[in-house]
């Protein structure tokens, strides 16, 4: 289906005298070792190819929009050490390029291209170019980036079924992390369990490194060390995804280890998915990205106050952005070929200067066919909530006895992924997140 890519980026320029060039990725190694990390191709070129092996390189050649791949030429030591070396007609079967070269007959192609423009997506690539091809003309790497993301933001319906696989094993591996959560075990013993289930459906790519934090990492944003022991009446937040065809999936769900929800774990999660929920009932095209953010964190507020734990008028509490304090990341982000996918912020659109919003990763109307997660969250961070102790702006706000009481509490994240539909929206995550449903499914385990 990656024609359909190709297409959709040739739509964006003029049949000009000019080149697309892309370089893929190449196997990486750890520090100055012969330890390979898993490869896995760089988003731009799999998105335009669909090649998942390295070091390729393509030509689009927009005056007769016509795509040459340039394969390696390997040779016998890469058969023994890497597995068969493919024949030309292999890769054409499997790529099906207009034309496919040889990596040494770059040099040739692009004299007979005569190209008065290269356009590539960075600097890097642009400044690798010349100096191996030793070209001396214009080279853009601004409009490329622009186009490639415009491109990406809109799933085609092929790209949106593979999320959905992605999804669907996504829900497995999840639930059996909620079936498998005892006071006990180690927070590697839940990752192996999650990596188990993807691994059995055929995932092998994380999408992201995966977070299992328990008792007070479940504040830490990203937690990664994944190998502290879970106590009776901790919380335990996993947010993690696999991709399936390069395509990710990434949901958060927080449980109570024991199977309860102690007062005040419940009040703070009732108050999580309430803003949750209301966030994604408000999703339709042309809803701005950051009106849901400010909604969700309203909400959250409101039960931080019912709870005793904050104080004031909801109003005061918004304009003095006291929600940063418990809430300080965006509400979500653009989701696809990578975990935070391209596309949150246009051209000529600006962060938002402000704590908390000034992370949110996607600034823009929402429109069909574009996927975001929703992952609003409440948090207790010793870091951010002490200096607000201290601060007389601040201070009136909190319940210093109940805060001070929080600071071992960690934090509640839920998240979903959602695909912008024409009336609406479709939820690809299908995890328990009501309290009950996690009750019932922990005491039955």
């Amino acid at each position: 289906m990656n024609h359909l890519h190709r297409q959709k980026l040739f739509s964006l320029f003029d049949q000009e005298q000019a080149v697309v060039y892309l370089r893929g990725a190449e196997i990486m190694h750890r520090y100055e070792t012969d330890y390979e990390f898993p490869f896995r191709q760089e988003s731009n070129f799999w998105y335009l190819t669909g090649v998942d092996e390295p070091d390729y390189q393509l030509l689009l050649d927009l005056n007769q929009q016509e795509y040459h791949l340039f394969a390696p030429d390997r040779d016998s030591q890469f058969a023994v050490w890497h597995g068969r070396v493919k024949t030309k007609e292999q890769i054409q079967d499997e790529y099906e390029p207009d034309h496919l070269h040889y990596d040494s007959a770059l040099p040739k192609v692009l004299d007979e291209l005569g190209p008065g423009k290269i356009y590539c997506v960075n600097d890097q690539q642009g400044d690798y170019f010349k100096d191996t091809f030793d070209y001396q003309g214009p080279v853009d790497v601004d409009v490329l980036t622009e186009r490639l993301t415009h491109c990406r933001v809109f799933k085609t319906d092929w790209e949106l079924d593979q999320m959905r696989e992605a999804a669907r094993v996504n829900n497995v591996a999840h639930r059996r992390v909620l079936k498998a959560l005892e006071p006990g075990k180690y927070e590697y013993e839940l990752k192996a369990v999650f990596d188990y289930h993807q691994i059995k459906n055929g995932l092998l790519q994380p999408a992201y490194t995966g977070i299992f934090g328990s008792g007070p990492n479940s504040a830490i944003m990203h937690y990664v060390n994944n190998d502290r022991k879970i106590e009776d009446g901790d919380l335990l937040l996993i947010d993690a995804g696999y991709e399936y065809r390069g395509y990710a999936s990434d949901f958060t769900r927080t449980y109570p280890a024991n199977g309860s929800f102690t007062k005040i774990q419940a009040a703070v999660y009732e108050t999580v998915l309430e803003a949750q929920k209301k966030a994604i009932d408000m999703i339709e095209p042309d809803v701005k990205m950051e009106k849901i953010h400010m909604q969700a964190a309203r909400t959250m507020m409101q039960g931080l106050k019912e709870a005793d734990i904050i104080r004031g008028s909801i109003e005061d509490i918004m304009e003095n952005d006291v929600f940063a304090l418990f809430f300080p990341h965006g509400l979500g982000h653009f989701l696809g070929l990578d975990t935070h996918d391209v596309g949150g912020y246009p051209k000529g659109v600006e962060k938002i200067e402000r704590p908390g919003i000034e992370y949110l990763r996607a600034r823009r109307n929402l429109q069909p066919d574009m996927v975001v997660t929703i992952e609003p969250g409440i948090y207790f961070i010793p870091a951010l909530l002490k200096p607000a102790l201290d601060n007389p702006d601040l201070n009136s706000f909190l319940n210093r006895e109940k805060v001070e009481s929080l600071f071992d509490f960690g934090g509640i994240r839920i998240e979903d992924n959602i695909i912008i539909t024409d009336d609406g929206y479709e939820n690809l995550t299908d995890v328990p997140k009501e309290r009950d449903a996690i009750e019932q499914i922990m005491a039955a385990s």
